[in-house]
């Protein structure tokens, strides 16, 4: 049997304000932002101690994950629906018709096809997979991001240990 710990990002204020464009979707392919919460949880065995990981550890990577994230245009590179032409100081961007024009300093540009929550959340599990060596006795890892209050994706990698 496994246990588990969690971080919850509304409730350890996890969290980041961006703006998207997803124009795969008529709805959301104008642009529009939303405040994000990040999630995690570990599961795995207690040490000798009773500790699966400790939380500061994860609420420390969370954090800078989310910091680079915050008061910015998510701008996933690998789109193959909008058009993207970087410039010294601006970034233009064309979707559905649209032309945007946004500071490069107000961007940060993501190894994904769409800002959706769920490529979100696995750009999140990505990074957080290079930043931390897990100790033999955590067996899996979740990743959630929330679009809002209520309303999220979720991805998790068990490790074969």
């Amino acid at each position: 049997m496994s246990s588990y710990i969690e971080v919850d990002g509304w409730k350890s204020n996890i969290r980041f304000s961006s703006a998207h464009i997803i124009p795969e979707y008529e709805k959301c392919g104008r642009l529009h932002g939303h405040t994000y919460a990040v999630h995690i949880k570990i599961s795995g065995e207690p040490d000798k101690n009773g500790i699966i990981l400790d939380f500061s550890i994860l609420k420390n990577i969370l954090r800078k994950i989310t910091y680079e994230l915050d008061h910015k245009v998510l701008i996933p590179e690998k789109s193959k629906s909008i058009k993207i032409v970087k410039e010294k100081k601006t970034v233009k961007i064309t979707s559905l018709g649209k032309n945007y024009m946004f500071p490069l300093s107000d961007c940060i540009f993501l190894p994904i096809s769409s800002t959706s929550a769920e490529n979100l959340a696995s750009y999140i599990l990505d990074k957080i997979l290079k930043k931390i060596s897990f100790p033999d006795n955590v067996d899996g890892i979740e990743i959630g991001v929330d679009e809002g209050y209520g309303q999220g994706a979720r991805i998790s990698k068990i490790f074969n240990k």
